[in-house]
Parts: structure tokens; sequence; C-alpha cells
């Protein structure tokens, strides 16, 4: 009796599970559906995304024993079954959906199995921009810690798949500290990054051509810190900073990064030489967190009045300004101006950059201070540099810490780092700005299996968009910091 029930109820099944495919082959699911739209992780609802994204895997989060997902274009359609817990997009599907609907959305309607009856949720939209992204994302990987840490390493990622590879890990370096990579304009085949600890140094890659650099100078109070690449390549601006930390016993931010002092350099690559003017390098003054316009003009700076720290670590509010540069013959203007005045508007700025069409400026706004990654309070601002009108940023804004950020070449995207998911890990989001500036919901970066995020214990430190992929060798890097005794830089001030 049991086994008749059961092939009853399997053809029962197979029936309507026959009507189910017919139906999706018309692009339509043969279900009762429910008047909600479906949970799912990650949250990619009503989302803009480039026409050159790795697909967006997902998993369903609601209680169930099968699932489909169908994902409808203007002509093409695509049906996937939920296997391991999760849709797993083709990619060879997904980049012909997403050429099918560029500048247009994707329609996605999610079918489930319960309690032997077929239900579908309200379909919601991905839509789908004409412009695309740049196709490789560098970041660094590194525990949420403070002081300690073991492996870490910088990385990149090709953002048209899922692949992922070292462009350099400090297990070569006996688990040295690597940080503050960067890129000029983008350029994968321009960049730098300090190591600190063992072979402390600056590595500068510039083609084929690698240096090491010793950047600590009599003059300044210590090695170069946070970097900005001139658009020509020729210079790299730098802060210098003597840095320290705290500890909150109570308090909903963790820890407490601060400079006793910091000055604003910049380093002529050709001449291995550091430059500077009084208004970027005082006493009186914090000064870091440079960033070069993208016609290398004008210099973008971070600076507050210098308090006794860390007594008055809460009174330390830094405006953000700029002042001109010239590159032909290396001179500064002599005029400050200020682009946000903290003591009238009552916050902090940091991690200024400017979009390379010179449109935008954006940058971290936070209660107080300059190291606003542990922040609750730190969201990101987008200034429109035609008229200084700030953006509504309430779509790209959560409820914890966003903070560092870059942009795509084309300036339509921005990648930036929030720890909305749990307010410990920091995980990427993608933002979009469109032609008429139009701010569109963010996306978290795919991956391909979704539930990587709940198992690397790891942090996202850093994301840098860039043009292509970093070639450079990660074996020549060790050699070239383990035994090469590197170039000494002077001061020209």
């Amino acid at each position: 009796m049991n086994s008749r029930r059961y092939i009853y109820k399997l053809i029962v099944f197979l029936g309507g599970f026959g009507c189910f495919l017919a139906s999706c082959s018309e692009n339509t699911f043969d279900t009762k559906e429910v008047d909600k739209y479906p949970f799912i992780w990650p949250d990619y609802k009503d989302i803009t995304i480039p026409c050159n994204i790795a697909p967006l895997n997902f998993a369903l989060k609601e209680e169930h024993s099968d699932a489909y997902v169908l994902l409808q274009g203007r002509k093409l359609s695509v049906r996937v079954k939920e296997r391991n817990s999760q849709f797993s997009i083709s990619e060879n599907q997904w980049r012909k959906l997403l050429e099918d609907v560029k500048g247009d959305s994707i329609k996605v309607t999610i079918a489930l199995l319960n309690n032997e009856e077929w239900f579908s949720y309200k379909p919601f939209c991905m839509k789908v921009a004409q412009d695309s992204i740049d196709p490789y994302l560098a970041y660094r990987l590194i525990e949420p810690g403070y002081e300690l840490w073991n492996e870490m390493g910088i990385y990149q990622r090709n953002l048209e798949s899922y692949e992922e590879e070292a462009i350099y890990e400090n297990k070569l370096t006996k688990q040295n500290c690597v940080n503050c990579h960067s890129f000029c304009m983008q350029d994968p085949e321009k960049m730098l990054f300090h190591m600190r600890a063992d072979f402390a140094c600056t590595i500068l890659v510039d083609g084929d051509k690698l240096e090491k650099l010793n950047t600590k100078t009599d003059k300044t109070i210590s090695s170069l810190v946070y970097p900005s690449w001139h658009p020509s390549g020729k210079y790299v601006a730098f802060s210098v900073n003597t840095t320290k930390q705290a500890f909150h016993t109570n308090n909903e931010n963790r820890i407490e990064v601060f400079d006793q002092e910091s000055d604003v350099v910049v380093y002529d690559v050709e001449k291995h030489e550091i430059i500077t003017c009084a208004s970027l390098f005082s006493k009186e003054r914090f000064e870091t967190f440079p960033t070069f316009s993208p016609d290398g003009k004008t210099l973008y700076f971070c600076t507050a009045n210098a308090y006794p720290m860390p007594e008055y670590y809460k009174e330390v509010k830094y405006n953000l300004c700029s002042i001109e540069f010239n590159p032909e013959d290396r001179s500064f203007g002599r005029t400050i101006d200020t682009v946000y005045n903290a003591r009238k508007e009552g916050k902090s700025v940091s991690f200024p950059r400017v979009s390379p069409d010179g449109r935008y400026l954006l940058y971290t706004l936070s209660g107080y201070g300059n190291f606003s990654i542990w922040h609750k309070d730190a969201d990101l601002c987008m200034m429109d540099l035609k008229g200084r009108e700030l953006k509504d940023m309430s779509i790209i804004n959560s409820q914890d810490v966003e903070s560092y950020h870059s942009w795509s070449s084309n300036s339509r995207w921005f990648v930036f780092s929030s720890r909305r998911i749990d307010s410990l890990y920091t995980r990427l989001y993608i933002g979009y700005i469109d032609k008429d500036g139009r701010l569109h919901t963010p996306f978290l970066l795919p991956q391909k299996d979704v539930s990587l995020y709940h198992r690397l214990m790891k942090s996202y430190n850093v994301p840098e968009l860039i043009k292509g992929k970093v070639s450079q060798s990660k074996y020549k890097i060790a050699l070239k910091a383990k035994k090469d005794p590197g170039i000494q830089i002077k001061s020209a001030f």
C-alpha cells in the first residue's frame, strides 16, 4: 500500500513538474504566486550591475524542498535548478543574457516546492547598465584584528569570472605586513605597495622595472604611508604618519587609530626625491590622505589642528582642502582651498578620491578623526565638483561602517568596503552613478559559492579597481625585497 501511494504521489509530482517545465519554455511558471518577494542571500533585488560582471549566484533562504529560478531577458531566458543550496548560473549563459539585456533589465522569478505544492514569488529585476566596469579588482585579505597578523596578501579578482590569484603574499617574506597597494590611473603595470617589519621597504612596479625603495629620510617622521599617483606616473603623493591605536572599554567603536603627527610629501619617481611645502608640512597641523586630481594640477588632502593625543582624540576633525600643483617645475600654489570645513559642518573627512573624469569627489565622513574604518557612523559622501553640491547617498550607505573606496576608469562604477553584514568583517560592494548623475542600489561582490562570506575569516581591505591583470611575478618581488639593498630616497626641501 505504501509503495502504491508513493508511486501515485510521484506520478502527480512528475505530471505537475511536466507542466512546470512546459511553462518555463513559455517564460512563465505554472504555479501559485505568493504576494511577497523572496528572501535571498545575497540580496540582489532591484540592483544595477555592469554588463560584464560575473554571474550573481544566490541562495533562497526560505523553507522548501526544491526550487528553480527563471531569468528573463528581451529574447533570451535561462532556467536554473537549485543545487547544493544555491542557484549557480552558467557563466556562458549569463554572458549571453547580459548581452541580450544591456541597457535593460533581467526579470527574476523564483519558484519553490513546499508541501508538495509549487509556489512562485513576486518577480524582481536586476538592471544591466550599458557601462562596463574595469575587469579586475585588487584588495588585501587580512584578519579583522588590531595589532597581530599571520597570513595576509594582496590579491586580484577577475570581475568577469570568479578567478582570484595573489599579487603578493607575505608568506614569501617571513609573514611581514604588506599594505597600501596603489595603482596609477587604474593601470596594473604601474603600482606600488609597502612592506613593514621584515624587509621594510616600498616596492614600486613600472612594467618590467621593479624598484625597492627605502623611504625614511632625516626630514620625515616616518617612511612613506598613504599614496596617490599623479596621472603622469612621474609623481606619487604620500602622507608620513606617526600612528598609534587605543582600545575602548565601553564604546560601539572598538578601536581608535590616530595620528600623533602627520605630513604630506610628493615623491619624484625619476629623481628619487620627495618635495613638499609649508602648507603640507607643519607642526601645528595634521596633514594626511593626499590624492591628485585626474588632470594632475590639484592635490587634495585632509588637514586638522594638531591636538595632544590621545587625550583630545574626539576634538580632531579633518577639513578637506586642496592646493595647486605644477608638475612641470614641481611647485605648489600659495592658496589653500577648503572644500569641506569641518568646524562649520561638524564632521571629519577621510579617503578623498576624485572620479577619473574629474566630475565627482568621493570621500568618507565620520564624527571625528581620520581612520574611520572602525567608526560606525562613517558614511560615504559624494560632491559634484561642478557646483560643489552634495549627492543624496542614502541608497549607498547603511547603518554600519562604509569606508575605503575607489573608482572605475570610466567614472561610472565605484567599489567600497562596508561592515553592514555583521559589523565585524569588511566586504566589498559595487555602486553605480549613471550619466545623469543618479545613484543606484549597490550590490555585494558576487562569489561562485555564496557561502564563502560565512566561511572566510578575513576582511577585504583597500579595494582598487584596475583595467587589467597585474603580471609582475610575486617571486621576483620577494627576491627584490630580500636581496636588494634598495634605493634610498632623498629630501629635496
